[in-house]
């Protein structure tokens, strides 16, 4: 295993940007490339720091991406896995101390966004943060208000002690622009590789629970944030669901999401009835949607792998489970026999 090298210069505890790796997962990036690069580039960061993890795109983003100087690794797009890709990212920047993941479709929103999140790790306590998220240029009221929620304009620093106030959204953390400790990430067993979502909430429930502090740096700011039709709102609360089912103890360290949900709707009543309140019919639309979607998800365990699939946004996800079942059938079928030699 590689050395990691220290975090921190001579006794002002800067963070070393030679040890910052970047990794973004990338499919089909095309259409968001160059808002993304040229958001990069003001980082000032060497473009070998990093590193597409490509999912076998169709339209030229591998070549975008070596075009601008960054490390390229290809994956077969059914390998994609929100915490597996990740994992797998991690091993191929083992010279790296810090690591800062984005998403393709984050547009870093000024020059010293990554400095900024990287200032968190000032406190030695920190081993995670994640910086705010605007919504992007012509989002709707409905989509504006999801990131001003989720992302205010204040930061925080939280420990294990923070779900006595916050419950579940103590454990909150977003790997569209977040940064980790090497070190710390992997004492907590890194990235789950069999996850359909929240890969990011769980590496900080779990670091957390280990003592660790995580940080939400209001200062460092992307663009980022989608139109989800209703549809998409109900198939993405139901993968929440189903991944609060598979990670219970989630639930069962931090408290329910209830508490939280209701805060949101009634964010979002204020913020519409103000700005635009003919959107209010459809806000509640949505409100029981995601409600259903999301009690599907976490008590619909009996449902079975094809409906599941069905209602899930992350199809993907199902099709691997089903392969690593079949992988599991095939060994129970036919186990090894260990070598006498």
């Amino acid at each position: 295993m590689a050395t990691i090298p220290e975090i921190y210069v001579c006794a002002e505890q800067i963070v070393d940007r030679s040890h910052v790796a970047v990794v973004v997962p990338t499919y089909n990036a095309g259409k968001c490339w160059t808002a993304f690069r040229d958001g990069f580039r003001l980082q000032g960061l060497d473009p070998r720091q990093v590193l597409v993890v490509d999912s076998s795109s169709e339209d030229g983003t591998r070549e975008l991406a070596k075009a601008d100087g960054y490390q390229v690794f290809r994956i077969d797009r059914r390998d994609f896995n929100h915490g597996g890709t990740r994992k797998l990212a991690l091993q191929l920047v083992p010279w790296a101390s810090l690591v800062v993941y984005l998403t393709q479709d984050a547009v870093l929103a000024a020059p010293d966004s990554i400095d900024l999140l990287l200032s968190a790790f000032d406190d030695r306590r920190v081993a995670a943060a994640y910086g705010r998220q605007l919504p992007r240029l012509g989002a709707s009221p409905i989509e504006a208000h999801a990131r001003i929620f989720n992302y205010p304009p204040e930061g925080e620093v939280r420990d294990f002690e923070s779900r006595h106030l916050l419950g579940i959204k103590a454990a909150f953390l977003s790997n569209s622009f977040a940064a980790y400790r090497v070190r710390e990430l992997l004492e907590v067993g890194g990235f789950p590789s069999e996850v359909i979502m929240a890969e990011d909430a769980i590496v900080a429930g779990k670091l957390l629970l280990a003592g660790w502090k995580t940080a939400y740096v209001a200062e460092a700011q992307v663009y980022h944030s989608h139109p989800f039709g209703i549809a998409e709102e109900f198939r993405r609360y139901f993968d929440i669901g189903v991944c609060h089912h598979r990670e219970a103890w989630l639930r069962d360290q931090f408290g329910k999401a209830g508490s939280e949900g209701w805060r949101y709707v009634l964010s979002e009543f204020s913020y519409l009835v103000n700005r635009s309140p003919h959107l209010l019919p459809e806000a509640l639309v949505r409100t029981a949607v995601k409600a259903l979607g999301y009690q599907l998800g976490l008590n619909g365990s009996g449902m079975g792998r094809d409906w599941s699939r069905k209602l899930s946004y992350h199809k993907g996800f199902w099709d691997e489970a089903a392969n690593i079942s079949k992988a599991a059938g095939r060994a129970r079928a036919n186990p090894k026999v260990p070598s006498s030699g």
